[in-house]
Formats: structure tokens, C-alpha cells, sequence
């Protein structure tokens, strides 16, 4: 598929369960939301931007301990969404700009922190989202980044992208934390820390979020359900009373990396 048309399938998704996304409790909480904020050493005297800011979580928690904040986003009903979380919780510091993360529509060196949670494994050009992330970080700044990552072994790689590309046609691939660690310091930035979470998803609330149902819902609980052995202990696939889906487990990564 065509960038172009995997960046309109993101706008189609995203626009539709908008909502979604800003009540979610993985999205809105979590050990990873918290880790940014406290590592982040923000200061009144800082400008940042949050590509692909969904609902908004890091703009919203970073707002009051900065100058400004841009949060940026592929879709204008997922800004809407954000902007109304965001002033409702009293922060006139946020300025909401329609952009692409793979082509940043600010000059070099223009924000002391660069900030990107749970969405790069939409971006269908990681690479140009790293140089991009990179070219608009002042020097000594640095980019706060986590997303979900794929396993490192080939086979529960796949299954895992397999999983995420069937609930949600979104979904481009999670990269291995590997491959993470390698493209950023290509791109020129030093990785400075990295800290992995074991991450729970309530079935019924991941497949809510996608808005999958019927028919769809049914096959992708019974690939889970019936995954080999390997990958069900793995992803800690936990089953109802009934013989149903509860949750699977998988894996996120906070990154912070510097710009020398």
C-alpha cells in the first residue's frame, strides 16, 4: 500500500473513534505517561511539540510545567477532540496544528523536547519521522518517545504485527526495540535511556477502541485463543470463565535520546 493511502486509512480511523482515544485508560494513565513527565525536566522556558498527539495526554500533562506546547496530529477530528480535552482542563499554552509526522511543518531547531507516544507503529516512513523528529530539536533537547514494540524473535514479530494489522487496518508495524535503539542513533541522536513496561490489553476495550465488531471480533479472539503454544505463553493470553478472551499481555518502550 501507497504511503498516501495508509496515511488515509490513519485520518478514516482515527476520525471515527476519535472519542475513543481520549477517554482510553491506556492512553489517558499509565507507568509510561508518568515516566515521561518526571524525566522529562521540564521548565517554564521550554517550547515542545507532541507529534501525533491523538487525544492529547502528553500535551495535556506537559502543558503546566512549560512555555508552550504544539501538538501536532494527521487528523483534524483527533485535534478537535484533543483541543476540547485539553482547554477543558484550563490550558491556554497548547496550540493545535493539522501536520504530517514524517514531514514536520516547523524550521530546524525549534523545540528544546520532542515528545511521540503510542502512534509510530501508524507511520508508514519510521525513518523520516526519526530525521524529521531530529531536524526540529534544538541542540542538547531531546525527543521523549514510546510506543509499542514487537518481539525480537522473528515469529512472535509477525504474529504480534499480525494481531494489531487485523483489529486495526491502521496499523503499519511495531519495530523491536533493536531497531529502535538502531535508527535513532543513526539519525544522530544518543540514546540515553530506555525503559520497557509489560503492557495489559482488556480485549474487549482494545477491540472497542477500533470499533471491531461482529464477524472480525470473532476471528481475531480465535487466532489468539488458538496460537501456538510459544506465542500464547509469551503474550500470556488469559481466557474468560466461559472459554472466552480476557487479555493478552505485550510490551511498550520509553525512550529518551539526545540531541548532541
Amino acid at each position: 500500500m501507497e504511503n498516501d493511502q495508509i496515511k488515509s486509512q490513519v485520518q478514516k480511523q482515527f476520525s471515527h473513534n476519535a472519542e475513543h482515544y481520549v477517554t482510553s485508560e491506556i492512553h489517558a494513565q499509565g507507568e509510561d505517561l508518568a515516566l515521561l513527565v518526571a524525566s522529562s525536566q521540564a521548565a517554564e522556558h521550554m517550547s515542545v511539540l507532541d507529534i501525533a498527539t491523538g487525544g492529547g495526554h502528553v500535551a495535556n500533562a506537559l502543558a503546566p510545567l512549560v512555555g508552550s506546547v504544539t501538538a501536532l496530529d494527521l487528523t483534524e477530528g483527533m485535534l478537535e477532540v484533543a483541543a476540547r480535552f485539553i482547554r477543558g482542563n484550563g490550558h491556554e499554552n497548547v496550540d493545535f496544528v493539522t501536520g504530517d509526522a514524517e514531514h514536520i511543518p516547523f524550521p530546524d531547531n525549534s523545540f528544546d523536547l520532542v515528545t511521540c507516544r503510542i502512534a509510530a507503529h501508524h507511520f508508514p516512513a519510521v525513518s523520516s519521522f526519526a530525521s524529521e523528529a531530529y531536524r526540529v530539536t534544538k541542540p542538547g533537547g531531546c525527543l521523549l518517545f514510546i510506543d509499542n514494540v514487537a518481539p525480537e524473535k522473528d515469529e512472535l514479530d509477525r504474529f504480534y504485527n499480525g494481531i494489531e494489522k487485523q483489529r486495526d487496518p491502521s496499523h503499519v508495524r511495531a519495530w523491536g526495540k533493536t531497531e529502535w535503539i538502531g535508527l535513532l542513533e543513526q539519525t544522530g541522536y544518543r540514546v540515553e535511556t530506555l525503559v520497557s513496561f509489560a503492557k495489559k490489553f482488556n480485549f474487549d476495550d482494545w477491540c472497542r477502541r477500533a470499533s471491531l465488531c461482529g464477524e472480525a471480533r470473532l476471528e481475531l479472539e480465535a487466532k489468539l485463543l488458538h496460537a501456538k503454544e510459544e506465542a500464547r505463553h509469551y503474550f500470556k493470553v488469559a481466557e474468560t470463565e466461559q472459554g472466552g478472551l480476557l487479555s493478552f499481555e505485550g510490551e511498550s518502550v520509553y525512550i529518551q535520546a539526545l540531541k548532541r
